[in-house]
């Protein structure tokens, strides 16, 4: 059994038994972790000195994908051990995130990327086409990030699992878009936003609840969001002054979604160039995100580094979470974030972009 850990790929994985491989996302590539009875240990690294910003598994074929932050798209067919770079129709280098779904009895996949573009393969990419209207929508000359070179890229994609026609965009920075006809229009869901927002438009992670993927949850910049009803109107259920001020991953526990995980930092990265330290940690809410508790033991205290992916893997009976960080360490829970379980250390940094530049350790 397989699952994968990168910052904004595919990291949920339904498994028939706990995973004995783990593919880890790094800035220097692919990282194989393989279990051994109850520990773990680093069996090899693939696509190396290539900084992977998302990972995707497709369990129906066997195929593993990896988006690579300046480096392109690649596909292996035999876990990990070959790689072939796929980029036939995807026009830029830069692929930011991967997602997929089951349509029709096959496997659709999408790429984002940076600038910020959409493209789906429908044949485990052995080509792609560009869904362009992503481009026309207004305002995207307001799109921008910004560390240089200043362009937005597509930051997550949600896929209504009733609908895979019905994609949700996240750009970071610049829209939340929503298209219900498979990427050939799109509408902006912007009732979060305020004109006094610190920052414009920041979008994180966008995920729909699996019980009702009507409510949408969204990390951004400005905290964490909720939507009952399709993005049309948003409450705000976390800010800044939070415990964790600056959210990214996200999961909803198998079996009871009003139990969900958030990680993040405590502080925005344009604040870490100074401190060089994010404060991050796990929190957990039993309520469906009204309320959250810090789930931290087992992490070092206080975590200087920031937890960058996060990936659930569910099997019967139970199910496993996955953080990676931006010094190149992995933890392991299997009492829903109760305890963590240093299972892989010494890696490249678990980053997305640049992130782990600031966070790293003073030289000895």
């Amino acid at each position: 059994m397989t699952a994968c850990l990168s910052p904004n790929g595919l990291n949920r994985y339904d498994v028939a038994e706990a995973p004995r491989r783990l593919f880890v996302a790094t800035a220097e590539g692919v990282a194989i972790l393989r279990r051994n009875d109850r520990s773990w240990a680093v069996e090899s690294t693939g696509l190396s000195g290539k900084h992977i910003s998302s990972l995707l598994f497709d369990a129906s074929t066997g195929a593993l994908f990896a988006g690579v932050h300046g480096g392109g798209l690649y596909r292996s067919d035999d876990e990990g051990h070959t790689w072939r770079e796929r980029m036939n129709g995807i026009t830029s280098d830069h692929v930011y995130s991967l997602m997929s779904i089951r349509e029709d009895g096959h496997t659709v996949l999408y790429a984002g990327t940076e600038p910020a573009r959409l493209f789906r393969s429908d044949d485990q990419g052995d080509t792609w086409r560009e869904l362009p209207s992503l481009r026309d929508v207004p305002e995207t000359d307001k799109w921008m990030f910004p560390a240089p070179p200043h362009a937005a890229h597509m930051k997550s994609l949600a896929i209504d699992p009733r609908s895979p026609s019905t994609l949700y965009a996240g750009i970071e920075q610049g829209a939340l878009l929503l298209s219900t006809d498979a990427g050939a229009t799109w509408t902006e869901l912007d009732g979060y936003a305020r004109p006094d927002d610190e920052v414009y438009k920041d979008i994180h992670l966008v995920m729909l609840r699996p019980s009702n993927p009507d409510e949408i949850f969204m990390t951004a910049g400005m905290g964490l969001y909720h939507s009952a009803d399709r993005g049309q109107s948003w409450e705000h259920l976390s800010t800044r002054r939070a415990r964790v001020g600056y959210p990214d991953q996200f999961q909803f526990a198998p079996g009871d979604d009003s139990v969900m995980f958030m990680a993040g930092a405590a502080t925005n990265p344009g604040t870490w160039r100074q401190s060089h330290h994010a404060q991050s940690t796990v929190m957990r809410s039993t309520d469906a995100g009204r309320t959250w508790q810090e789930k931290s033991e087992g992490l070092p205290a206080p975590l200087r580094d920031n937890i960058e992916a996060m990936a659930l893997a569910a099997a019967p009976g139970g199910y496993e979470l996955y953080i990676g960080t931006t010094d190149g360490d992995v933890y392991a829970s299997a009492d829903a974030a109760e305890h963590w379980t240093l299972i892989g250390s010494g890696l490249a940094p678990i980053s997305k972009g640049g992130h782990y530049v600031p966070l790293a350790k003073p030289a000895a």
